[in-house]
């Protein structure tokens, strides 16, 4: 998508690095990439139960042999993630970039009939608002006990829900207006796309703040206190909020450096890739993303190992050390999801080709995968897992349902 030809009606944008190599075909990129991901993840499984076993060991601390090897195993993970997330990323497919929210409905493929387009519509919609009634009783839920103010884990949680709200709507909302406009203003598809590369930028900072969270509550609980404070918990939310603006607050500085002002007054194919073009905005996001989703997989093994080893050596209280361990874990696992941007989008071009029958489905599928499941995770670990957070958000559903039930006017007896 990136790769615009030299003859395109904006402008020439070709630059010295375009069509400088040959690019891999679909079906060889997503091998390649395959076999990096695979391999990478053997390694890392292998480097990560190396230092769990040396974590978990204090005799191994005193000696300098395994302390040089275990420095020299973590230094190796990191340069293998770096490189192998450099690698990946830069052979994405022009049309795949991260933070592309291109829909299943591109001008070049065919259009759904009355029928598929509605069932599609529908269950996107189901699927929103079932989503939307489960954040919003949360937040109700938040809102309404004054007590879960004052814990930094319940912010740092309900600012996820939001941002999950968020994204969610806008995604949903570009999804289905899509099927009704094929382009809109440039300039309202920039503040649509804009906020929704922020939420999506901001999902896995979160994740590692809220990691961090539960690895000082563990680890250093005597310090809790006064680590964890509100007041530092809002500065967090603050500095998440400034470095997930960044991406693309600097993509529309360097469009609006190269491009016309009459650009953004055109009407286009709502698309990160169509709306911002220029080469440098592809290859500044690729070196972004890289660093951005290492530091924050480095945070969550470092926390989960750490707690981990805290598990090991506690005598009391194992149950709430246990359960933030897995709270880790599931982050991690909402990680693997959020990255899902990067790797669905540029499997789903090789797919096409091979079922190109099946095109729309795929990309059907592909929308759901990297935009709506990753979703359900957040109500799932703190909604449900939390017994002080279940607790009140079943009463207060208990109480919604109850005050939509009418009542019944039971006859009086006379006195």
């Amino acid at each position: 998508t990136m790769n615009i030809s030299a003859g395109s009606e904006y402008g020439n944008f070709s630059l010295p690095l375009q069509n400088a190599t040959p690019r891999d075909s679909f079906s060889a990129a997503l091998t390649k990439n395959t076999v990096a991901m695979l391999v990478w993840l053997v390694l890392s499984i292998i480097n990560g139960t190396m230092v769990s076993t040396f974590l978990r060991h204090s005799f191994f601390y005193e000696d300098p042999r395994y302390i040089m090897f275990i420095y020299m195993v973590v230094n190796d993970a990191v340069q293998l993630t770096l490189v192998t997330g450099l690698y990946v990323t830069m052979n994405i497919s022009a049309g795949s970039e991260y933070g592309n929210f291109s829909l299943p409905l591109q001008n070049a493929t065919p259009r759904d009939s009355f029928s598929a387009a509605l069932t599609k519509n529908t269950v996107a919609m189901l699927v929103w608002l079932v989503l939307s009634i489960i954040n919003g009783t949360m937040v109700s839920t938040f809102l309404r006990h004054s007590f879960f103010y004052e814990d930094p884990r319940y912010i740092m949680f309900i600012y996820m829900v939001v941002n999950d709200a968020v994204q969610l709507t806008l995604v949903t909302g570009l999804y289905v207006v899509s099927y009704a406009f094929s382009k809109i203003l440039a300039s309202a598809c920039c503040l649509l796309i804009m906020t929704a590369v922020l939420t999506t930028r901001s999902t896995p900072l979160i994740l590692a703040g809220m990691a961090i969270e539960r690895y000082i509550s563990i680890c250093f609980p005597l310090h809790y206190g006064h680590m964890c404070t509100i007041q530092r918990t809002i500065w967090l939310v603050g500095v998440i909020l400034v470095l997930s603006a960044a991406p693309p607050f600097t993509d529309l500085f360097i469009t609006l450096a190269k491009e016309p002002p009459s650009f953004f007054k055109t009407s286009i194919f709502c698309d990160h890739s169509l709306l911002f073009r220029d080469r440098i905005i592809y290859y500044k996001n690729c070196a972004f993303d890289s660093i951005y989703f290492s530091f924050v997989f480095l945070v969550l093994l470092y926390t989960y190992c750490k707690i981990m080893l805290t598990a090991r050596a506690a005598s009391t209280d194992l149950v709430s050390v246990k359960k933030a361990r897995n709270t880790v874990l599931l982050h991690g696992v909402q990680l693997l999801l959020c990255m899902l941007a990067f790797v669905v989008p540029s499997m789903q071009a090789p797919l096409i080709q091979l079922f190109p029958q099946y095109s729309l489905e795929i990309r059907y599928v592909n929308f759901l995968l990297v935009y709506i499941i990753p979703r359900f995770m957040s109500p799932m670990i703190y909604g449900f897992r939390d017994e002080k957070f279940r607790k009140y958000w079943t009463r207060y559903l208990i109480h919604r349902v109850r005050r939509v039930k009418p009542e019944r006017q039971l006859p009086q007896k006379p006195k």
